[in-house]
């Protein structure tokens, strides 16, 4: 009892302190996590795009001893090499650099998959200070007109 009469006392002064202290923790965290994912979004669609140029390049790489044997059908005819060889090129002249690629093709279809890891902001708090992998796949072809 208070020295007015009163009820209560001091064994509920202070307790608000702790919880609003909680309350700003859970909201920094959820900023934190929302920045870091935007990064890794923001990153997730420039190797996305890189590999989309590099699809698209590859595709337009016809195999051109076929052409001349063969003519053009429906689609240019693709090769492994020729493909490997335009991602190759795309990838030098953009200066985007990934730490992995591949190109494969079916001889009328070309898929590339690019992996680029990237330190996002705040990855020392949600990724314990090691790099995010961003792997984007884009596969293309390159129709004729009939």
């Amino acid at each position: 009892m208070r020295a007015d009469g009163a009820p209560g006392g001091d064994g509920e002064r202070g307790s608000t302190l702790p919880f609003v202290l909680v309350c700003w923790l859970v909201a920094a965290l959820m900023a934190f996590g929302a920045i870091a994912a935007s990064d890794a979004f923001l990153e997730q669609q420039e190797v996305q795009a890189v590999c989309d140029g590099a699809a698209l390049a590859a595709a337009n790489r016809a195999d051109e001893a076929v052409l001349y044997t063969s003519g053009i059908g429906t689609e240019l005819p693709l090769t492994r090499a020729g493909a490997q060889a335009a991602v190759a090129d795309q990838l030098a002249d953009g200066g985007d650099l990934l730490d992995t690629w591949s190109a494969e093709t079916d001889g009328a279809e070309v898929t590339v998959r690019c992996t680029r890891y990237v330190e996002i902001a705040f990855g020392w708090l949600f990724l314990g200070g090691q790099p995010l992998e961003r792997t984007a796949t884009a596969s293309a072809r390159a129709p004729t007109v009939p």
